[in-house]
């Protein structure tokens, strides 16, 4: 497929700014169903290109993206879902903000890459619903912390006579929390044993000591089922474990470290789940211990590790097997 053309679609809530790069036409529509059917007879009407090399360059604006994504699929056209930040920096020096301007940027990005940019593909049904529960899961497990916190420290400073409602209510509100949490949690199991694929790359991810639940179900989310990576190390600098050169020329050599451009979500994930294999995984120990005695940086072993976690999850995909601690049967 050679791309010959692009339209940048800047999307809102309630509409969406097209433009047709080549020739520069312009029309904004209402984000829905009418609005994307009127969409395609107008392109249809100002675009001389044929379907299948013309490629739709939509800025990533979440749930607002969703049903024009869908659309498009359904429909088999080319289409491509980029980070706004992406397309910021990649366009230099910008002052003030308009939609219209919005969509010809995203229209110029796509035609400068479009050798480069590969057609998304959408996500399967089963992984789409586990990542809204994972969402859904997160927001409550925050708000219920949050309860928690508040609770234990006026249980310190409230007698409970006199405050008998204030604390009542609140310990309602994190049973029911609790309740949903865990409502969520069978609903995602039950997703996962629905499919023999999801099932088997979950089991694969959680072989590796240290690789919690809840990674297991983050990975294959964002990874779209192990197909939106090509190799370890990339999702590593998505997830912000990768460490990069800081040196130019020859007076600036600062210290490898590890990008503030990243999946925070997943770094957090990996943090814990190095440190728990620090704890539980006597390979990990081991190495970790023996790096320390060194002298070496104790937050950057940490990152190795998070990085020996990573790579060990994508060689268990890979390879179809559960990863084999290997150190329990040295001499």
């Amino acid at each position: 497929m050679k791309i010959k053309q692009t339209i940048g679609i800047d999307i809102s809530k309630l509409t969406f700014d097209v433009r047709i790069h080549s020739n520069q036409c312009y029309q904004a529509f209402e984000n829905n169903l009418k609005g994307f059917k009127a969409l395609i007879k107008w392109v249809e009407k100002n675009n001389s290109i044929s379907k299948e090399h013309t490629l739709f360059v939509l800025e990533h604006t979440g749930i607002y993206s969703e049903e024009i994504a869908s659309f498009f699929d359904v429909n088999n056209f080319y289409f491509a879902l980029i980070p706004g930040l992406e397309i910021k920096k990649s366009l230099g020096i910008s002052r003030g903000k308009d939609d219209k301007v919005d969509a010809t940027k995203i229209a110029l990005y796509g035609y400068r890459l479009r050798d480069e940019i590969k057609p998304y593909k959408l996500p399967s049904k089963n992984i789409h619903q586990l990542k809204r529960l994972l969402t859904l899961r997160e927001r409550l497990v925050k708000q219920n912390a949050g309860y928690k916190a508040t609770l234990k420290e006026q249980k310190r400073v409230y007698t409970r006579k006199e405050n008998q409602l204030l604390l009542e209510t609140q310990e309602k509100m994190i049973k029911y929390f609790t309740k949903q949490i865990k409502s969520v949690e069978a609903e995602m199991n039950k997703i996962i044993k629905a499919s023999e694929q999801l099932k088997k790359q979950y089991k694969l991810i959680v072989s590796i000591k240290g690789i919690g639940n809840q990674t297991a179900l983050f990975m294959i989310v964002t990874t779209n089922g192990f197909t939106k990576f090509a190799s370890w190390r990339k999702f590593a600098s998505y997830c912000g474990i990768a460490p990069f050169p800081n040196t130019s020329g020859t007076s600036i050599r600062g210290r490898t470290k590890v990008s503030n451009l990243a999946n925070k979500k997943l770094k957090s994930l990996f943090d814990m789940c190095a440190k728990s294999a620090i704890q539980h995984n006597p390979e990990m120990k081991l190495f970790y211990n023996r790096r320390v005695e060194q002298g070496k940086n104790k937050m950057s072993t940490i990152n190795i590790i998070r990085n020996k976690l990573l790579s060990r999850i994508f060689a268990a995909i890979k390879r179809q097997t559960p990863y084999v601690n290997v150190l329990k049967y040295a001499a």
